[in-house]
């Protein structure tokens, strides 16, 4: 008998849209038991140099009542290797606007030396949170 498939799919889930589902849509049809990783308001920071817009337990409420999604959690890591210890997926979901960048050639270093794969899945252009900010004007 075969263990199940733990994926992963990170994110700050800010602004929750399409986009976001898509991804955690698809990752859930790649995968047996799918873990959404919430980013706390501090790693959004850290990594994108903005605050959210929804706050963290709002965002993590949201990703939790998605059906895709068996069980939502705090990642209060940028590095998700740290958060591979914890967790122990065998799988991470990531839009492919990250590949090849430098972040993610350091991630995908760290965990395929422990065996966790990594899937890009095509990145909404049309939608992102990057993008409603900016029709919004909402400011830093």
């Amino acid at each position: 008998m075969s263990r199940p498939v733990v994926g992963y799919a990170p994110g700050a889930y800010d602004m929750f849209h399409i986009g976001h589902l898509r991804v955690l849509e698809r990752a859930r049809s790649e995968c047996d038991l799918l873990v959404a990783g919430v980013a706390t308001d501090e790693v959004v920071l850290s990594a994108k140099a903005k605050h959210p817009v929804i706050p963290f337990d709002q965002r993590l409420e949201i990703v939790s009542s998605i059906r895709y999604v068996d069980q939502a959690i705090a990642d209060p890591h940028v590095d998700k290797y740290l958060t591979w210890q914890r967790v122990g997926f065998h799988v991470l979901f990531k839009g492919d606007d990250w590949r090849g960048t430098e972040r993610a050639r350091e991630m995908e270093s760290k965990l395929e030396s422990v065996g966790v794969g990594i899937v890009y899945f095509p990145y909404t252009g049309h939608v992102s949170t990057t993008l409603l900010r900016t029709r919004l004007s909402v400011s830093e």
